[in-house]
C-alpha cells in the first residue's frame, strides 16, 4: 500500500464511519473495486480510532458532563436521577453486549465474516431495515426518555455491528427510530455509545499493525489522522442534515451498492474472499 492509498482509504473511513453506510464494508469493497490491496482487520480497527477521536473532540463538553455527573452519581445519591449520571450508566450498559461478543468471536469476525458475498448481503437488509423505521418512526422521544430497556436494545443493535456491511451508527440509529426516538436524538446516542467499544478494539489491535499488517505503522498513521479530520466533519454535517431530513437518501445507497456487489461477485469481477 501506498501513502496515496493511505490517504483514500482514510477519507473513506472518515465519510463512511458515521454515515448510515457501514465503514467496513467501504473498506472491504473499494480496495478491491480499485485494484487496492486489502488494508486488513487491523487496519480498520485502528483507522476508526481516528473518527472515534473525532467524537470525543466534537462531543468533549457532554462527554465531560456526563463524567463528571456519573462519577459524582456513585456517592451521592440525590444525583442519580440526573440525565447525564444515567447517562453514563446507559453507554457502559449498552457497550456490555458487543465488548462480550467481540471477545467471544474475535476469530469469526476476522475470518468467516469477511466474505463479501455477507457484506453485500447486510448493506441491502438493513438498509431495509434502516428505511422501515425510519419510516414509521413517531419522534417523540428525547434523551430524557432513555432508560436501561432501551439502552440494551441499543447496545445489541452495536453487536450486530461485528458483521461487516451492517454498520455501527446504522444499527444503532434503528433501534433508537424503532424505539420513537427523534433522528437527532437517536444518533448522538449512537455516536456515544460507540466509543468505548470502537477505542478499545483500535487499541487492542495495535499490536498487530506494524508486524502483520502490510501498511505498516506510518502508513496506518497517516490514514486515522485523516480518518480523523473527515470524520470530525462528517458529524457536524449529519447531525445539522437529520434536523430536517429523512435517512431515505442513505437507504437508497446501501440497497444500490449490495445490488452492484452481488452482481459484480456473480459475474467474477470481484471476489467473495476479501484479499483474494
Amino acid at each position: 500500500m501506498g501513502y496515496l492509498e493511505a490517504i483514500f482509504l482514510g477519507v473513506l473511513q472518515g465519510l463512511t464511519e458515521f454515515l448510515p453506510i457501514s465503514s467496513s464494508a467501504h473498506l472491504a469493497i473499494f480496495p478491491q473495486l480499485f485494484g487496492l490491496e486489502d488494508p486488513g482487520a487491523s487496519f480498520t480497527a485502528v483507522t476508526q480510532i481516528g473518527t472515534e477521536l473525532a467524537v470525543l473532540l466534537f462531543f468533549w463538553r457532554d462527554i465531560v458532563q456526563i463524567l463528571k455527573a456519573w462519577s459524582a452519581s456513585l456517592f451521592d445519591k440525590s444525583r442519580r436521577n440526573e440525565l447525564d449520571a444515567r447517562m453514563g450508566w446507559y453507554v457502559i450498559i449498552g457497550t456490555l453486549p458487543i465488548a462480550i461478543a467481540g471477545v467471544a468471536f474475535q476469530s469469526t469476525i476476522k475470518s468467516t465474516f469477511r466474505s463479501l458475498w455477507l457484506i453485500a448481503i447486510m448493506l441491502i437488509v438493513f438498509g431495509l431495515i434502516l428505511g422501515f423505521a425510519d419510516r414509521i418512526n413517531k419522534g417523540l422521544k428525547t434523551e430524557a426518555d432513555l432508560n436501561v430497556k432501551d439502552s440494551i436494545l441499543y447496545g445489541l443493535g452495536q453487536m450486530l455491528a461485528l458483521i461487516p456491511g451492517v454498520s455501527r451508527s446504522g444499527a444503532t440509529i434503528s433501534v433508537g427510530l424503532f424505539r420513537g426516538y427523534r433522528r437527532d436524538v437517536a444518533t448522538r446516542y449512537a455516536f456515544l455509545l460507540a466509543i468505548p467499544a470502537v477505542l478499545a478494539s483500535g487499541i487492542f489491535e495495535l499490536k498487530d499493525v506494524s508486524l502483520i499488517d502490510s501498511p505498516g505503522l506510518p502508513k496506518t498513521v497517516l490514514a486515522t489522522v485523516i480518518a480523523f479530520a473527515v470524520g470530525y466533519a462528517t458529524i457536524g454535517w449529519l447531525l445539522k442534515y437529520l434536523r430536517s431530513n429523512s435517512y431515505l437518501p442513505f437507504v437508497i445507497y446501501r440497497i444500490a451498492l449490495g445490488t452492484l456487489v452481488l452482481v459484480l461477485l456473480a459475474t467474477g469481477v470481484l471476489h467473495s474472499t476479501i484479499g483474494a
